[in-house]
């Protein structure tokens, strides 16, 4: 009888016992407040695509990637895309074409030479990217036709 109020009275003081930010039983009142809050007064970003297709004969070893980041209001603030080959292109990690933000600037990548971009939207900029890579492609395959 003594250990199950032992036992009882333990259980009734931790439950007495202030917690704080992430369940910590000593995190400051402070500490607590600003993990609660942004401190940045920017709205949360978060990522919302994160792809990476790997492709297969005749562009083995290839592969495309898409990256987005957007705000709870859905406003697209990062993005990168990319269409790397390694046997096409051994500048820029492989990357034979892509778009990105980084740095603040919109830009655009081929064959390791960066160039500014206009940016009228995140979906038109995918749309020309696609059609970009599908146009390198066509190139890709006619050339692989007249080598045989």
């Amino acid at each position: 009888m003594t250990v199950a109020l032992s036992q009882k009275a333990s259980r009734t003081a931790r439950a007495s016992v202030p917690r704080f930010a992430g369940g910590s039983l000593n995190a400051p009142p402070a500490l607590s407040w600003t993990l609660g809050t942004n401190r940045t007064g920017k709205p949360p970003i978060r990522k919302v695509i994160d792809e990476t297709i790997y492709l297969k004969r005749p562009r083995r070893g290839a592969k495309l990637k898409e990256e987005v980041w957007q705000t709870g209001e859905g406003e697209v603030v990062g993005y990168s895309l990319a269409y790397v080959n390694p046997s096409l292109c051994g500048a820029d990690n492989g990357r034979v074409l892509g778009y990105d933000n980084s740095h603040g600037r919109h830009h655009r990548h081929f064959m390791g030479r960066r160039e500014l971009v206009e940016f009228g939207g995140y979906a038109l900029l995918a749309a020309r990217f696609y059609e970009e890579v599908r146009e390198l492609w066509r190139k890709e395959d006619e050339a692989l036709g007249k080598g045989r």
